[in-house]
């Protein structure tokens, strides 16, 4: 996923200082690293392969887009491949990539796919919403690494088609992301079936007390690596809100869309009904337009998505779970049609287009009874959101009333 490595012809990369070559990464994942164009590692690759390397577990306080997924594939892959691999044993993997999305499940094992396509090693992918019997043929023959999400995982592991007795390294990657899902109770029962001696590797995006209490059970002595802060994502990204009435807000999109500027826009909603309904209007309005949530099969999300990436379709209308693992490169634009109800979120919206560094650009379209939620996202990133002062359907801020504040 290119969005995850600085560039050689990127000006930004001159602030690296190491190479991969200064890594101590084998020559069949540097020559991989070298044909996907890539040089020198973002600042968590930098910091977390040496330790990985060196078989120490780690607790990684990163976001999506700062390369954490080649953070963990590539000295997993080397130490996989490392010395003279033992023999593949069936129903079994050696190395458990736990994930919440479909959709990140995918881009992960693409991932491990492209970096260790020079080693002769077996990945696979396995997830709800589509039939099991190709999953359950490929973990008969054991893998070295297998991505898995949680649900599915544990319906083959019941079915007697998974053990996990032979896991040497386990990640469990978005684990914020696992809890808001309600995936902690599953990823519980899942660790409980690993053995006590592996190399643990845990990746969220924020810490709550859920999510320090597992990192503590399941890590011994972790090394912790933690880049890229919130306010990192918010100065990389140009933020503008535009206050309109809640009835104005598609026209204002659709205004906002006959900008050509905006080549490819991430549109967020708070709900798959709404989703759905304004990715139909922007196509009846004349935009390529597609919806992404939970409802959709996953060959519908597969179909959008690439569509997306490939530049046949220019919006891309999702609801936050959906979104989250997202990985495409050049998204010029998130709007936040409707505000998050939860300021962190705001956060990660908006980081999809401030991606490994780059710039990016988000417009939020706030009504008056999503005022509130403003106010709390200011209040987390330390600043005000530059008001749009034209547009051709501005509402006036409403007037703070003292004692009254919405509940989120």
């Amino acid at each position: 996923m290119r969005s995850q490595f600085g560039r050689s012809s990127n000006k930004k990369e001159l602030k690296y200082v190491i190479k991969f070559q200064d890594l101590a990464l084998v020559e069949p994942v540097r020559r991989a690293l070298a044909e996907e164009g890539y040089a020198a590692p973002t600042p968590i690759q930098a910091q977390a392969i040496p330790h990985l390397l060196a078989g120490r577990d780690l607790l990684g306080i990163a976001q999506t887009g700062t390369g954490k997924t080649a953070a963990f594939a590539l000295p997993i892959l080397q130490r996989l491949a490392a010395g003279q691999p033992p023999a593949l044993v069936r129903k079994t993997a050696r190395c458990l990539v736990l994930t919440p999305t479909r959709e990140l499940a995918l881009q992960i094992r693409d991932s491990f796919q492209a970096y260790g396509r020079h080693l002769r090693l077996r990945a696979t992918v396995i997830f709800g919403g589509v039939g099991q019997e190709p999953q359950v043929a490929t973990m008969t023959r054991g893998v070295d690494i297998l991505v898995a999400t949680p649900g599915r995982l544990l319906d083959l592991i019941g079915q007697g088609h998974i053990r996990l007795d032979r896991v040497e390294t386990f990640v469990l990657d978005e684990a914020d992301r696992m809890l808001d899902m309600g995936f902690i109770r599953d990823v519980r029962k899942i660790v409980t079936l690993l053995p006590s001696r592996r190399q643990t590797l845990l990746f969220s995006a924020t810490m709550p007390p859920d999510i320090a209490r597992l990192a503590a059970a399941i890590l011994d002595t972790p090394v912790r690596v933690e880049v890229t802060p919130a306010a990192s994502t918010v100065e990389r990204t140009d933020q503008l809100v535009m206050f309109v009435e809640r009835a104005d807000k598609r026209a204002l999109l659709c205004a906002i869309l006959g900008d050509p500027a905006l080549a490819r826009v991430l549109v967020f909603t708070r709900t798959k009904h709404t989703a759905n309904r304004l990715a139909e209007q922007l196509v009846r309005a004349g935009f390529s337009a597609e919806a992404i949530h939970g409802n959709k099969s996953q060959n519908a999300r597969q179909r959008a998505l690439e569509d997306f990436r490939a530049g046949a379709v220019r919006v891309l209308v999702a609801t936050d779970i959906a979104a989250r693992g997202i990985d495409i490169d050049a998204i010029s634009h998130v709007v936040n049609y409707e505000l998050p109800n939860v300021p962190e979120t705001y956060v990660h919206r908006i980081g999809r287009t401030a991606r490994a560094g780059a710039q990016g650009a988000a417009i939020s379209l706030c009504d008056t009874e999503e005022r509130a939620y403003l106010k709390d996202i200011e209040r987390l990133i330390g600043r005000k959101v530059p008001v749009a002062a034209q547009h051709p359907f501005r509402a006036a801020a409403p007037a703070p009333q003292p004692g009254r504040r919405r509940a989120a």
